[in-house]
């Protein structure tokens, strides 16, 4: 299948061909049919990715800031190659996705194959994301329209923060797609929404809204007529939604609230706050995070575990849907904010000059001509194989297999025939750096394949016990990272399979050269078996 990524190295956008995603426990897997780009996030990581190693350095100080402490407490090459490794991986553009679903993993009960859906997936033919990441789309709703909602759900959690009330004024600083939607939310709340841009076209596709938009570049003194607009009593609160380095926009956001007005931050901008902007009125100040309640906390998102309504009212799932409802019945108009609608493979019309772009929504249309039983190994060189001979599978193209793995089978000169990852794109990468030949997101053809004697499992933890018990009986030798499982059942099942083949099973513990276990074991002495008690 085919997906788009950034090259943060050499700056290039790629359309790449990886394998198609396996479905997992708890999650959906989705065939795309549009996905919308998001031309301020999307604009930044392209402009960043072709910026030269000073310019990278002086957009993240924070980063910068990092690796210095790292140099101190690592030193300097093992830092370097940290950071050459992390600047090789692809970044995936997208997070605005509608399609259909063409499997449901273990766990999911609401969705069946053929629903229509959306999701925060990237731009890929095939994306599988976990069912608290999904929402039906209404009849009624097409999938241009629904490709908006994560982006809704994005300008939704910022009005939530602001907690606006019926008749209070609020201004929109930044009238982009995240803006023009909150724009519209806003007034279908009963407030009064003025708006601030220096682009004519957003301003006037605002006031057709109803918005006060305002040119803030024809506008000699902004804050005076905000002032008029107002009574001189000020807005209640101001949503930042605009991207700019300036530190004016949250100067400005202060000094035109009332006493005890609302900023939230949105968008990104300068932040070198005054205190006196926000002393005298006792002005609040807030960042939103991204879509709502759930978004970043793992048991939430990756394992599915959702707050109970009557605590957290808005979760990210929530505000999707009431997006998507606000959308259906015609409280937001979506139409008139797509500028384009460009087919995959012709991406390259908004990413190759994404910088100067002056669309509002430029959608990606896919052909949606594939399927969950499509390839899911991406045949990458062409070697001759044999059993035997050491022939290797890795399971896992995480940080470990990366850093330390790889570069050692490298050196060894070691065949390795595959690597598998989840989504199919790390492993692609990693296989095209270090030569191997295919790269899967289904690590069963690892274990169907004759040719391969061994396997090196370097999963999550969880994962390990699973993976062992079946490349064992499979018939192949197995490294596997630690632990080798998580629980004495795992533990007794590994036992049993592995007496009854003829394979070696070995668990690598990375820590076993560290002065305090060369120490211990000297203590010790030379026993064969050591056992330690450590505390948990």
């Amino acid at each position: 299948m085919k997906q788009i990524i950034q090259d943060l190295k050499s700056g290039d956008t790629i359309l790449e061909e990886v394998p198609v995603p396996m479905v997992r426990k708890g999650t959906v897997l989705i065939k795309t049919h549009r996905t919308l780009v998001s031309l301020g996030t999307e604009r930044m990581l392209v402009e960043f990715s072709k910026a030269n190693f000073i310019d990278k350095a002086r957009q993240q100080p924070d980063k910068v800031k990092q690796v210095i402490e790292k140099i101190q407490s690592d030193g300097l090459r093992p830092t370097l190659e940290a950071v050459f490794r992390k600047l090789g991986e692809p970044l995936p553009l997208g997070y605005c996705n509608a399609g259909e679903v063409i499997d449901v993993g273990e766990g999911v009960t609401e969705f069946k194959v053929g629903d229509r859906v959306i999701s925060n997936g990237n731009h890929a033919e095939v994306v599988c994301i976990p069912k608290n990441l999904v929402a039906k789309i209404p009849d009624g709703v097409s999938y241009d329209e629904a490709a908006f909602t994560v982006i809704g759900s994005i300008a939704l959690q910022g009005i939530r923060l602001i907690n606006p009330t019926f008749g209070e004024t609020i201004v929109v600083t930044g009238l982009g797609l995240i803006g023009l939607i909150a724009a519209q939310l806003l007034m279908a709340n009963g407030c009064q929404v003025i708006g601030l841009d220096f682009d004519q076209s957003k301003v006037d596709l605002a006031s057709q809204w109803g918005v006060k938009a305002i040119n803030a570049a024809k506008e000699p003194n902004t804050l005076k007529l905000i002032e008029e607009l107002t009574n001189g009593i000020g807005v209640d609160g101001v949503l930042i939604t605009a991207s700019t380095k300036s530190n004016d926009v949250i100067s400005q956001a202060a000094r035109m609230c009332r006493k005890r007005g609302r900023v939230v931050l949105v968008g990104v901008i300068g932040l070198d706050i005054q205190r006196a902007d926000f002393y005298e009125k006792e002005i609040s100040f807030q960042v939103s995070c991204s879509y709502g309640p759930g978004r970043y906390d793992s048991f939430y998102e990756n394992k599915g575990m959702d707050y109970p309504i009557g605590f957290v009212r808005w979760t990210q799932k929530r505000n999707f849907e009431a997006i998507l409802h606000a959308i259906l019945s015609k409280k937001i108009d979506i139409n008139p904010l797509i500028t384009e609608v460009i087919d995959l493979k012709d991406y390259n019309q908004i990413y190759g000059d994404i910088g100067k772009s002056k669309s509002i929504a430029s959608l990606l249309k896919y052909d949606g001509n594939i399927s969950a039983s499509d390839n899911t190994v991406k045949v990458l060189s062409s070697s001759n194989f044999s059993g035997g001979k050491g022939q290797i599978g890795i399971i896992g193209a995480g940080n470990f297999t990366k850093s330390t793995v790889l570069p050692t089978l490298k050196k060894l000169n070691a065949k390795v025939k595959y690597i598998a990852s989840a989504n199919g794109l790390s492993g692609t990468t990693t296989a095209k750096k270090y030569g191997i030949e295919h790269s899967t997101t289904n690590y069963q053809d690892i274990l169907q394949d004759n040719e391969v004697d061994g396997v090196l499992i370097t999963t999550r933890h969880n994962l390990h016990a699973k993976q062992v018990i079946e490349s064992l009986s499979a018939g192949k030798h197995v490294f596997v990272e630690k632990p080798i499982a998580l629980t004495h059942e795992e533990l007794d099942q590994i036992i049993e399979t592995h007496e009854k083949t003829n394979v070696t099973l070995t668990v690598g513990f990375n820590r076993r050269f560290s002065p305090f276990i060369q120490d211990a074991k000297k203590q010790l002495g030379d026993s064969n078996t050591l056992f330690m008690l450590l505390p948990i």
